[in-house]
């Protein structure tokens, strides 16, 4: 079982690690411009498309969990057609983002905090890269239906390929072009769509037979798509309690300033890489007790949980240990300005603990998107952030000032991990019986 896990979660680990490498990538451009609003800048506009395709982000995990289990069920009809349906959603909700991105940007910068030149900072990155929004949600619906059918090595090539570019792109844009924030928007849109031509190419060279199954018909048959949406619903509610926590978070760092953000931003970055590297565990957790559950072998599935947690805590504690011991060091990766350093480094010690506080979360996340045990999710996802994110920081908030975000965040993860245990026997092992 070891093995089987190792073999779904490196490929998903080294695809995962990119997006991180892309955030740090371009708050390193930003931080060594000769000012500290352009780092402020990147992670408020990064915010809001976290809102909008976090928003999306149930497409993935809808279809990663209901093909899988389709896979075990050897059912290629709903093998197929699922993929349509997720990218008939998906590319009908790109468009409607390109339609409306006047309304959305307005919106979001009024919701947000920030200075306001900060704001028009944001606002060039975001009507740049609003246009990459169709094949970046086209991708999250392939990318879960490779995982689906048990292939982690095509999720993998499309997000190094992706994230190549568009370092690269970045780079070039930025360094060489003078573009600045827009010239890392520009960098992500070529990506995502010379991503999404690579995913056309590989889905034809190996799933090409998949195209027998697929009647235009039965993309909209309402009882399949009720199931799918009902499935995905949950998610979505659980996914937009994540961006509410993550959005409130950046938020409230830019309303202690510019310096406040940008040191935030930095943290964070390191949270963001911990958690796609857990997330490669919970994308095998997804494809295996996915298919283990379609098969209804119980005895396969409780094996895999157990093993899936043994890999998960013993990174969780590497990761700890390496923040632990060189964390001051990591973020001069991201800036050289010592008022941002200095700042930063007040709020080392909460990074140290999020991850012991979180990997239960993060592979209890898989396990129940493989069962598609979506309403215990959003149930979870609920408790913890209103009972334990936001009523902690406003009581917290005059009494340990900017401190409480990040107490606020370690419990919430926290909160999550251990709700998620306990609905676990209700939501996982009962359902199957």
């Amino acid at each position: 079982m070891h093995k089987k896990i190792l073999k779904l979660a490196i490929p998903n680990i080294l695809s995962n690690l990119t997006v991180p490498l892309l955030g740090m990538v371009d708050l390193h451009l930003m931080g060594y411009l000769d000012s500290d609003v352009y780092m402020g800048a990147i992670a408020l506009g990064g915010v809001i498309f976290n809102f909008v395709y976090w928003g999306f982000a149930f497409l993935r995990m809808s279809i990663s969990g209901i093909s899988a289990q389709a896979n075990g069920r050897k059912n290629n009809n709903e093998m197929a057609m699922v993929l349509f349906r997720g990218l008939f959603i998906a590319l009908s909700g790109g468009l409607f983002l390109l339609i409306f991105q006047k309304y959305i940007g307005n919106f979001s910068f009024w919701l947000l905090d920030g200075s306001s030149e900060v704001k028009e900072l944001a606002s060039n990155y975001f009507y740049v890269r609003i246009w990459a929004a169709p094949a970046a949600i086209a991708l999250m619906v392939i990318n879960g239906w490779f995982i689906g059918m048990q292939n982690s090595i095509y999720p993998m090539l499309i997000s190094i390929i992706i994230n190549v570019i568009n370092i690269g792109s970045s780079f070039l844009l930025v360094k060489l072009g003078g573009f600045e924030e827009r010239g890392v928007a520009m960098g992500s849109v070529i990506a995502q769509y010379g991503g999404l031509l690579l995913s056309v190419f590989l889905f034809l060279k190996k799933y090409k037979h998949v195209l027998h199954y697929f009647k235009v018909k039965e993309i909209l048959r309402l009882n399949e798509l009720k199931e799918f949406l009902n499935v995905s619903t949950d998610i979505f509610i659980r996914t937009i309690c994540v961006i509410a926590v993550f959005t409130f978070f950046t938020s409230q760092s830019a309303g202690f300033g510019n310096i406040q953000l940008a040191a935030n931003s930095a943290l964070l970055q390191f949270f963001f890489l911990f958690s796609y590297f857990l997330d490669g565990f919970a994308y095998a957790a997804e494809a295996i007790v996915g298919h283990y559950f379609g098969a209804k072998n119980k005895l396969k599935l409780k094996e895999s949980v157990f093993k899936l947690f043994i890999w998960g805590g013993g990174f969780a504690l590497f990761f700890t240990l390496i923040y632990w011991v060189f964390g001051r060091e990591l973020l001069q990766i991201f800036t050289n300005q010592d008022a941002v350093l200095d700042e930063a480094s007040k709020y080392l010690i909460w990074l140290v603990f999020i991850p012991i506080a979180s990997f239960a979360s993060f592979i209890w996340d898989g396990i129940y998107i493989g069962c598609t045990s979506s309403r215990a999710m959003r149930n979870s996802m609920l408790i913890s952030s209103v009972i334990f994110f936001f009523i902690p920081f406003y009581l917290l908030r005059g009494h340990i000032g900017t401190q409480a975000i990040w107490l606020s965040m370690n419990l919430f993860m926290l909160a999550r991990s251990i709700s998620q245990t306990i609905l676990a026997k209700r939501s996982v092992y009962v359902k199957l019986s």
